[in-house]
C-alpha cells in the first residue's frame, strides 16, 4: 500500500527521461531525492514535490542530490526557492558531495545560502 501524507495524497515520485525525484516521509522530515539530471525538465517536477511535501508539514526539508548527474540554473533556482520558504516554512538541508553538485553551487555562491550537508545521514542527524 501507498504511504499517504497527512491530506491523504500519495507520497511518490516525478521522473522524467533524464532524472527522478523521490519523496519519503522520515519522522517529521520530508527527504527529497533528487537522480539524473536536475535541469529545465526535472526542475519543475522538483517543485511539485516540494510543495506536496510542505502539505506534511515536516519539522525540516531534505533535498539529497548525491544522485545528481547535471546540476543546472533551473534546479539551482529551485533549491533557493525551496530554501526561502516560499511553499515550504521548514528549513532545508541541501545533501551535496562531490563536484557534479558542489562546483555550481560554489561558482554561484549558493554555499553561503544554502545549508549543505556532506551525507543524507549528517542531514538527518542535526
Amino acid at each position: 500500500m501507498a504511504e499517504t501524507d497527512a491530506t491523504g495524497n500519495a507520497l511518490g515520485d516525478a521522473a522524467s527521461s533524464a532524472g527522478s525525484v523521490a519523496l519519503e516521509h522520515r519522522e517529521g522530515t520530508a527527504v527529497l531525492r533528487v537522480s539524473g539530471a536536475l535541469d529545465l525538465a526535472l526542475a519543475p517536477k522538483l517543485r511539485r514535490l516540494v510543495e506536496r511535501a510542505a502539505r506534511l508539514e515536516p519539522a525540516k526539508l531534505v533535498i539529497d542530490l548525491t544522485g545528481v548527474t547535471f546540476l543546472a540554473s533551473a534546479g539551482m533556482a529551485e533549491l533557493v526557492r525551496a530554501n526561502r520558504g516560499y511553499a515550504v516554512p521548514a528549513p532545508l538541508r541541501v545533501v551535496a558531495s562531490g563536484r557534479i553538485t558542489l562546483r555550481p553551487l560554489e561558482l554561484t555562491r549558493l554555499t553561503d545560502e544554502l545549508a549543505l550537508y556532506p551525507s543524507l545521514s549528517e542531514a538527518l542527524a542535526t
